[in-house]
C-alpha cells in the first residue's frame, strides 16, 4: 500500500509540470488484506476514469475478476512462453 501512495503521490506532484498517462504496478497487492485491496484498486479505477493508463503486473488470483483487459503470460516448456490477451499477435 506504501508504494500505491508513493506512485500516486508522484504522479500528483509531478503533473503540475509534465503530464504523466501511465502508472504500472509490479506485484504491490501481495500483502494487502482484502479491505485495503478494494482501496487499491478504487484508486487506481479513479485513474482509470481520469483517462490514465494503468497496468498491473500480479500474481494476486482476486485481481482477475475485477481487472477487465488482461494480458496473460503461460509458462511453456523450454523457457517459451505463450502471450494472450487483447492486441498480442503472432508475428
Amino acid at each position: 500500500m506504501v508504494s500505491l501512495a508513493l506512485a500516486l503521490g508522484l504522479s500528483s506532484m509531478t503533473s503540475a509540470t509534465t503530464q504523466i498517462d501511465s502508472l504500472f504496478l509490479d506485484e504491490g497487492f501481495g500483502t494487502l488484506d482484502e479491505d485495503a485491496l478494494e482501496i487499491a484498486i478504487a484508486a487506481l479505477v479513479g485513474l482509470r476514469n481520469q483517462g490514465k493508463l494503468v497496468g498491473i503486473i500480479s500474481h494476486v488470483a482476486s485481481l482477475k475478476d475485477r481487472i477487465p483487459t488482461q494480458i496473460e503470460i503461460i509458462p511453456g516448456s523450454g523457457g517459451i512462453n505463450t502471450i494472450i490477451g487483447p492486441g498480442v499477435s503472432r508475428d
